[in-house]
């Protein structure tokens, strides 16, 4: 008998479906800021991102910018013609990779830039040069502008970041369940003609420590809920605070210590699941200097959402998707591994994840039950499948009760959220102007797509319950307005705070693959915040 309790036991440990990710190492690519000549650069791939400006010809079909006629020369007109013949006019997205001898490089590549140079048009630059790099099994490549000199010292800094970042999103692959993955071979990339020296390495570093944040948000988001359960999300929270333990402390509360302190909503969602809830807490602070600012990010992590006795049914609700419905804790955990490398000074800064799973089965919630959450105030659970406020609710009260100054929350919250926005854009609530101005402005720098929506006061309204405090849901209309007030219910009225609501942006259907929204904004956000 001994024996079959202990085989029972060891087959609850192995996951369902026995899967396991595999481990794969990714080389690390060594990024150098380079002022060399553009024909003697040795290597696989040397890469030119042009706008269409860029490849304006003469009437002897010859180049007018600089660059591109000197490389032209060298190659004896076959870069000019080569171009025309494929019809490559430097529009956005437009690439075209030639072998050619008489330059140092293997290969050329021109990348269309579109019609005038930004940030966006960078990374994409990047992107593309990943993807010329995968193609040509290449490993050392490197990547120029074809109009660089009028650019002042800050936008080479700016450009050279965008560029690298691209180039390191752009080449990751998530092949963890995958039976054979090939490895990307990229070893280097060299930036040509836009600076060197310490300021550009102490920016390239700064890019890959973000990258590293961006790709676990990604890996999270993209586990499968099997793999990817409350109490693994836990887990890997508790990993980065070890890896980082020199400004990171971790706490994680059982569902216990939730009853203790009273989340009777969170925990209303987490019933039916027979994997325990996970509340995750990780503190950041600086390891020396004074803290000026505390701020805290909360993040929804529900691992799998099946809507509860409210299922998720019929065409379009997405029910298989549903691993991604940890997309904001995904963004509050990639971004607290950026800063545990980035290491900010005089910020103090709170992770918060109410981890679990919103199930269906006897010991569950059921619509129409009351739950009391942690400040005391009262919901009739409407729709089951409105679950991600209730475990926000308890994850506010707990944030304001570490003294924090500014609270963003980050969830898949609704689909009302993409019908209004699309599927690239975020939902931006917040009651506050200055705190709007710093988050729309971080953004402007991570180049993520965010909208500031209006907090309707009146449609609270809807809201209302004839025999608790409030509903958790308030119909069709205005939905991810009417959930952003609910939330407000749940925010000390002292503490400045924003609702982003990324249902939207956490996927990318046409890569089929998680994106990382969030991360690199927070990051930003963060270090806008430090001293």
């Amino acid at each position: 008998r001994g024996r079959r309790v202990r085989m029972a036991h060891t087959l609850a440990q192995a996951t369902l479906g026995l899967t396991k990710a595999t481990t794969i190492d990714t080389p690390k690519i060594v990024f150098s800021g380079k002022d060399v000549d553009l024909v003697q650069w040795k290597g696989d791939i040397l890469a030119v991102g042009v706008t269409e400006k860029d490849m304006a010809k003469d009437q002897d079909s010859k180049f007018e910018n600089l660059v591109l006629r000197n490389l032209d020369t060298k190659l004896g007109g076959l870069l000019a013609e080569a171009s025309s013949e494929e019809d490559f006019t430097g529009k956005t997205g437009q690439s075209t990779v030639l072998r050619l001898p008489g330059l140092g490089s293997k290969r050329i590549g021109l990348i269309g830039l579109g019609q005038a140079s930004s940030t966006a048009a960078y990374r994409s630059l990047g992107e593309a040069v990943a993807a010329a790099a995968k193609a040509a099994h290449a490993s050392d490549v490197a990547v120029a502008l074809a109009s660089s000199e009028g650019l002042s010292d800050d936008l080479k800094l700016t450009t050279a970041s965008a560029i690298a970042s691209g180039t390191i999103l752009g080449l990751y692959e998530d092949n963890r369940f995958k039976s054979e993955s090939k490895k990307p071979l990229l070893k280097s990339l060299d930036i040509l003609g836009l600076g060197n020296g310490p300021e550009l390495e102490k920016k390239l570093k700064y890019v890959s420590d973000v990258c590293s944040g961006v790709i676990f948000g990604k890996e999270l988001v993209n586990a499968p809920p099997n793999v990817l359960t409350p109490g693994v999300l836990a887990e890997e929270a508790s990993k980065i605070a070890s890896m980082y333990s020199d400004v990171l402390t971790s706490t994680i509360l059982d569902a216990e210590q939730c009853k203790e302190l009273k989340m009777g909503s969170y925990l209303g969602v987490a019933a039916a699941s027979s994997n325990p809830p996970h509340f995750i807490h990780l503190c950041y602070k600086p390891s020396s200097g004074p803290v000026n600012a505390k701020l805290a990010l909360v993040g929804k992590g529900l691992t799998f959402d099946s809507g509860g006795y409210n299922i998720k049914t019929g065409p379009g609700c997405s029910i298989e998707l549903m691993k991604v419905d940890m997309g904001g804790s995904a963004a509050v955990l990639g971004a607290a591994k950026a800063l545990g490398q980035i290491k900010p000074s005089g910020v103090e800064v709170h992770f918060i994840v109410a981890a679990c799973e919103n199930m269906i089965s006897g010991t569950g919630m059921r619509p129409g039950d009351i739950l009391t959450a942690s400040n005391g105030k009262t919901i009739e659970v409407n729709n089951t499948d409105a679950e991600g406020r209730l475990t926000l609710a308890d994850a506010l009260v707990y944030a304001c009760n570490q003294g924090v100054e500014k609270i963003v929350d980050l969830a898949t919250l609704t689909g009302a959220c993409i019908v209004a926005l699309g599927p690239s854009i975020a939902g931006v609530f917040t009651p506050s102007d200055e705190l709007a101005k710093e988050v729309m402005g971080a953004s402007e720098i991570s180049g993520e797509k965010f909208w500031r929506m209006p907090m309707e006061e009146s449609y609270w309204e809807s809201m209302k319950s004839g025999v608790a405090d409030m509903v958790n849901t308030g119909g069709r209309q205005g939905g991810s307005i009417t959930a952003a007030l609910f939330l407000k219910q749940f925010v000390d009225e002292k503490v400045q705070w924003m609702h982003i609501d990324m249902a939207g942006p956490v996927w990318n259907d046409k890569k089929r693959a998680a994106t990382g929204f969030g991360v690199s904004t927070l990051v930003e956000w963060v270090l806008k915040n430090s001293s």
